[in-house]
C-alpha cells in the first residue's frame, strides 16, 4: 500500500521492511537522508515503511507579477513573500496561495514557516519542543502574511486549490511540486510559461521545506503476499528511472544513481519548458528539503500530529482572531504532547 506521507503511526500493524532496505542499498547506494528519516524509526530500530521515491516542495511563482514589485526572481525570503506579495494583492489584485486549512499542503506549508524561524514540532531527541518564542514569532508572521496577501478562502481549501488557483492565474505563489506547472503547460501555456520556480525561503534561522510527496509503502502484518510485496517494491526501485520520465519529472529517487541523467533532464526539460531549465532549481532540492520530523524522524507521534493537522490548526486559530499567537501555541503543545505521551508509553519514541 502506498501513501504520499510518512506512516509512523501505522507502525505497530505493519511488516518490517528493514531486509528491504538493505538489499537495495546492497544493489543501488545509500537510501537518501530525507527519505530514511521518513520511514525509519530509531527507537525501534524498525522501517515502518519504504521510501524509494520522493517529490521535492519548491515554491511555484508567477515572474510578470513579482516583476512588478521589484523582484523579478521571485521571494528569496519570507520577507520578500510579505512585502512583494501584499503589494501583488494591493496594486493587482491577485493573492497568495498558503493554505491554513486541514490538508496536506497547509501542513507543509506551517512546518517550513516553523523551520524558518528556529521552531520545530519536536527536538532531535523527540521531545516536544513547539511552545517556544520562535514558534510565537512564526505565528505572528503568518497573521501579517494573511492579513496583508491573502483572502479568507485558504480556511476552507483542499489539497488541490492552491494547483488549481494558480493555473486559473489567481495566484502569485503557491508552495508545491511542479504539479501545477505541468498541468497548466497543457491547460493554460499562457500561465504555464509565466510560471517559475524557487527554493526554500530563507527565514531568521533556516531556509528550509518539507518534501511535498514522501511515497510510504507499507505492507500490513496480515497480509498473505509478504514476500512479492518485497519483490514488487526492489522492482519498483530498479525501474526508478522510468518513474521519473513517465511522471515528468516529478518523481525524485531516493537512490540517486537509479536516475543518473536527473540533473540534465532539470537543466534541459524535456516536457517543454521555456526556457528548457526552468527546472534547474530542483537539482540542490535535496539541501533544502527535509522530512516532516525536522530536526528529528518522522516519528509514530510525528505522523498523527501530521495527520490530525494540528500545525495548521494552530496557525488558522491565530489569524482568524480565535486565540491570541501564545494561547494557540500552547493548546497545540497540549495537543502534541498528548499524542507524544502515548506513543511513548508504548515504547515506540524516545524523548521524555
Amino acid at each position: 500500500m502506498q501513501h504520499i506521507s510518512p506512516l509512523g503511526q501505522f507502525e505497530p500493524s505493519v511488516v518490517d521492511m528493514t531486509d528491504v532496505v538493505e538489499e537495495a542499498e546492497n544493489r543501488y547506494g545509500t537510501l537518501l537522508d530525507v527519505c530514511r528519516k521518513s520511514s525509519f524509526n530509531p527507537t525501534t530500530g524498525k522501517f515502518y515503511g519504504y521510501a524509494p521515491a520522493w517529490v521535492p516542495d519548491p515554491g511555484d511563482y508567477r515572474k510578470s507579477l513579482w516583476e512588478q514589485v521589484d523582484l523579478p526572481d521571485g521571494p528569496s525570503t519570507w520577507d520578500d513573500l510579505l512585502e512583494g506579495g501584499s503589494r501583488i494583492r494591493d496594486e493587482l489584485g491577485v493573492q497568495l496561495g498558503l493554505g491554513l486549512s486541514q490538508e496536506i499542503d497547509s501542513d507543509m506549508a506551517g512546518r517550513a514557516l516553523l523551520w524558518s524561524f528556529g521552531a520545530s514540532i519536536q527536538d532531535e531527541s523527540e521531545n516536544v519542543a513547539i511552545n517556544s518564542p520562535e514558534t510565537v514569532e512564526a505565528v505572528e508572521f503568518m497573521m501579517r502574511l494573511f492579513e496583508g496577501a491573502m483572502t479568507e478562502e485558504v480556511f476552507a481549501w483542499n489539497a488541490a486549490s492552491n494547483n488549481q488557483g494558480l493555473v486559473a492565474g489567481e495566484l502569485s505563489y503557491i508552495l508545491n511540486s511542479i504539479s501545477a506547472y505541468r498541468t497548466a503547460q497543457e491547460a493554460n501555456p499562457e500561465v504555464a510559461e509565466d510560471i517559475y520556480f524557487s527554493s526554500a525561503l530563507e527565514g531568521p534561522a533556516a531556509a528550509l521545506v518539507g518534501q511535498h510527496v514522501m511515497y510510504n509503502w507499507i505492507v500490513p502484518e496480515h497480509s498473505p503476499n509478504v514476500d512479492a510485496a518485497k519483490e514488487f517494491l526492489l522492482h519498483y526501485t530498479e525501474n526508478l528511472e522510468a518513474a521519473a520520465w513517465h511522471s515528468q519529472l516529478y518523481d525524485f529517487p531516493a537512490f540517486a544513481e537509479r536516475v543518473p541523467e536527473l540533473d540534465t533532464w532539470l537543466g534541459d526539460d524535456p516536457f517543454g519548458s521555456q526556457p528548457a531549465d526552468k527546472l534547474s532549481v530542483l537539482t540542490t532540492a535535496v539541501d533544502w528539503c527535509t522530512n516532516v520530523g525536522h530536526p528529528g524522524y518522522a516519528s509514530p507521534a510525528i505522523g498523527e500530529v501530521f495527520n490530525t493537522f494540528i500545525i495548521p490548526n494552530m496557525l488558522g486559530r491565530a489569524v482568524q482572531g480565535d486565540q491570541s499567537p501564545q494561547e494557540s501555541v500552547a493548546q497545540a503543545e497540549q495537543e502534541i504532547t498528548q499524542i507524544f505521551d502515548n506513543w511513548r508509553a508504548q515504547g515506540l519514541i524516545g524523548g521524555g
